[in-house]
C-alpha cells in the first residue's frame, strides 16, 4: 500500500442531477500535488447502480496521474444517489488508501430505510457497514481503508485550506456544479 505524506492526492465529487433523472451521472476527479491542482478526471456512474467501484478504480489506473498517486478522497460513500463505493475493495484494487470525507454524521437509520426502496439496497447497506466506523476528526466526518485516523487528520489539516473540506474536494465540488449548472455555487 503506497502510504507517506500524501502529497499527491485525487479528489471525486458527482454532478448535480434532478431527481428524476436516470442512467449515467458525471463525476469529476480532480489531482493535487501538495495545494498545486495538477489534473482533472472525468467519467461517469450509473444513477443508483453498483458500477462506482470498478469506474472508479479503472479511471484512476489508466490514467497519467496514477503511478504518483498516494491517496484518494471521496465526498461521501455513495456517488450518483446510491451508487455505494466498496472503499476497501478500491483501495486493494489502487493499492491506495480511500478516505472518505462528510461535512456532517450522515443520518443512518433513514440511510437504510431509503435502502430498501432500492435495488440492491442490501448489498449497499452492506457495503456502507464494511466501510467502517464514522469518525469525527478536524471538523468532519470520515470512513477510510489503508490509513489511521491520524493520517486522516493529518491530510484533512493539511488540504482543508479554505474550509473543513480538503481543497482536491471543494474543487471537484465546484468543478462539477459549474460545468453541470453553468456556474458553481458554495455549500453552506
Amino acid at each position: 500500500m503506497k502510504t507517506g505524506g500524501f502529497s499527491h492526492v485525487v479528489g471525486f465529487d458527482d454532478f448535480p442531477f434532478e431527481r428524476h433523472h436516470r442512467g449515467n451521472v458525471r463525476m469529476v476527479g480532480v489531482v493535487y500535488n501538495g495545494l498545486r491542482l495538477e489534473g482533472v478526471l472525468s467519467g461517469q456512474v450509473r444513477r443508483d447502480g453498483r458500477n462506482s467501484t470498478r469506474v472508479l478504480s479503472e479511471l484512476i489506473r489508466h490514467s497519467k496521474f496514477y503511478p504518483s498517486l498516494q491517496l484518494v478522497l471521496l465526498q461521501g460513500i455513495a456517488m450518483a444517489g446510491f451508487n455505494v463505493v466498496d472503499i476497501r475493495a478500491l483501495s486493494e484494487a489502487l493499492n491506495l488508501p480511500v478516505l472518505v470525507v462528510l461535512r456532517r454524521r450522515p443520518n443512518l437509520a433513514s440511510i437504510e430505510a431509503a435502502l430498501h426502496k432500492v435495488r440492491g439496497g442490501q448489498q449497499k447497506w452492506a457495503l456502507i457497514q464494511k466501510a467502517g466506523a464514522i469518525e469525527p476528526v478536524a471538523g468532519v466526518y470520515v470512513q477510510r481503508a489503508g490509513l489511521t485516523l491520524e493520517q486522516a487528520e493529518r491530510v484533512i489539516q493539511r488540504f482543508a485550506v479554505h474550509s473543513r473540506i480538503p481543497e482536491p474536494l471543494r474543487a471537484a465540488h465546484l468543478i462539477a456544479g459549474g460545468i453541470a449548472t453553468g456556474q458553481s455555487r458554495a455549500r453552506p
